[in-house]
């Protein structure tokens, strides 16, 4: 299974009678795909994860904004609930079998905790917490990004043949721009993220790096 990336956010004066409206705040600043936009479905917990939910909502059937999920959701505007909505958004993958970079939609799961949700799982996770996409479209394959990039053989066909196509002309640096491309997309919406809520203190992290913002300035860093 593919690792994953996430921001997590704590905010400030995070309170029962105002997280949701700091919900809102925060989905208005989500960079929603131009082929897919509004928020897709809901879901809304009491007290933690193992709970059946409270609400489940299909929202494909419209285009809902973040004013419409703050309506859905305000009759449970309570410390042990917890709110889960989907979008995409749109970030550059490459399709090693066409040999071609795209633009277009990657799933988003954004949640806000209440906190007395799940024995204060906010502490560890944040006040929301995003599941941004797969590590790779940020950090790039096979270690080839960053300062610690080192040249790296394979005797897997499939990444064998990726990385006689990164050795092509041009190849690392177009592969080094995209995730570039999609870095910065990712730190800009946090501070966006910032500007919009109140933010105490965001963090950037990942399954499978040990300091996934060190790795992101690194790829950023490079020419």
């Amino acid at each position: 299974m593919s690792n994953r990336a996430y921001l997590s956010l704590w905010f400030k004066n995070f309170r029962e009678t105002a997280m949701i409206e700091q919900f809102q705040k925060l989905l208005e600043t989500v960079p929603l795909s131009a082929s897919q936009p509004g928020f897709t479905s809901l879901v809304v917990r009491a007290i933690g994860p193992d709970e059946a939910p409270l609400v489940e909502r299909d929202l494909r059937g419209a285009t809902c904004d973040a004013a419409r999920v703050a309506e859905l959701v305000a009759e449970y505007a309570h410390a042990d609930c917890s709110y889960e909505v989907e979008a995409f958004w749109d970030l550059w993958t490459y399709d090693a079998g066409r040999d071609l970079w795209q633009q277009g939609p990657m799933k988003l799961e954004i949640l806000c905790l209440g906190e007395l949700y799940d024995d204060g799982a906010f502490h560890e996770l944040g006040h929301c917490w995003i599941n941004a996409g797969f590590e790779h479209l940020f950090t790039g394959h096979a270690g080839l990004l960053g300062a610690a990039a080192t040249e790296i053989s394979s005797r897997e066909s499939a990444e064998a043949e990726f990385l006689d196509r990164m050795r092509r002309p041009g190849g690392l640096a177009d592969y080094r721009q995209k995730t570039q491309e999609n870095i910065r997309k990712l730190v800009g919406w946090a501070t966006d993220i910032e500007r919009a809520v109140g933010v105490e203190r965001w963090r950037l992290w990942s399954e499978g790096e040990e300091n996934f913002e060190a790795r992101l300035d690194s790829i950023l860093a490079e020419r």
